[in-house]
């Protein structure tokens, strides 16, 4: 079936990004293969401390500059100060327990070196788990309508998707205030969307994306993404300013949320998993009026 360039919206995939540890900086790439869980390999590691329990940025600023780049059967973490990490893609080493939020789910333990590396990073112990694809963790269904989503160590969903106009609507109010401009890094989407108004991405049904002969992708878009401190953290020196979600705070508390500050938009995979997103290809989308 050919694409159908019909829609309220239309645009391309500007950008792509890829966490494949947990809070930890992310990897750009011009595709990515999707899957029921997102993204390949994305939020597939999470550092936890000697408790089992996540570890993130919102603690623990300096993961941000844990740069992990993925080769074919190693991904290899660098960090200032440190010698290079080289965790095998396919190996793990002892069964573990973690805990995520509100889920307690079983996950791999990927050995000591790796647990070092981190602890002495960090200055904490801590372990580096790999999640189990054998188990399920579901998004939350009373979000996406009691459809069964799975994800792995995301906060919740499989995507997040942001738009490079809500970004440029930020940055016009980041300089009108004084403040200079931020990199849509700060906010950790997977999916960018240009040629599409600011926080469009927050009022359409189903974002459908041009697969050529593979046919199309659909992505929904099911719950405003709340934020946290993490916005305020510059990926490139981890430090830390009030500023972005001051000014986020004068114009985006989501009613949905019961007024939390919200930023893009986590969504769903509903068609074309095991089919490749990439960098340039279009995208049409209905606007939903609720």
């Amino acid at each position: 079936m050919s694409f159908n360039p019909d829609s309220d919206l239309s645009g391309t995939i500007a950008r792509l990004f890829v966490y494949p540890v947990k809070s930890c900086a992310g990897i750009e790439v011009q595709q990515a293969l999707l899957t029921d869980t997102g993204l390949d390999l994305d939020r597939a590691w999470m550092v936890v401390d000697a408790r089992g329990m996540f570890l993130t940025q919102r603690t623990l600023p300096r993961m941000a500059l844990i740069q992990p780049q993925l080769k074919t059967e190693e991904m290899v973490l660098r960090a200032p100060g440190m010698l290079a990490l080289h965790v095998a893609i396919d190996a793990v080493e002892a069964p573990a327990t973690v805990t995520v939020w509100r889920d307690t789910v079983p996950a791999w333990d990927m050995g000591a070196v790796a647990a070092q590396w981190f602890t002495d990073f960090l200055g904490q112990p801590c372990r580096l788990v790999r999640f189990d694809p054998e188990h399920q963790r579901l998004s939350s269904m009373e979000w996406t309508g009691g459809i069964e989503a799975p994800n792995q160590f995301a906060d919740g969903f499989p995507i997040l998707v942001a738009s490079e106009a809500s970004m440029e609507e930020l940055n016009g109010r980041m300089l009108a205030a004084g403040h200079a401009a931020v990199r849509i890094e700060r906010f950790r989407p997977n999916v960018v969307l240009a040629g599409v108004g600011a926080h469009d991405e927050d009022r359409v049904d189903l974002i459908r994306v041009d697969g050529g002969a593979e046919g199309e992708v659909h992505l929904q878009p099911v719950k405003p993404c709340a934020r946290c401190p993490i916005p305020n953290i510059d990926p490139a020196t981890a430090q830390s300013d009030p500023a972005v979600g001051d000014l986020l705070r004068t114009y985006r508390q989501d009613k949905r949320l019961d007024g939390a500050i919200t930023f893009g938009m986590n969504a769903i995979v509903r068609q074309g998993a095991g089919q490749m997103l990439r960098v340039g290809q279009r995208i049409g989308a209905d606007l939903r009026f609720d």
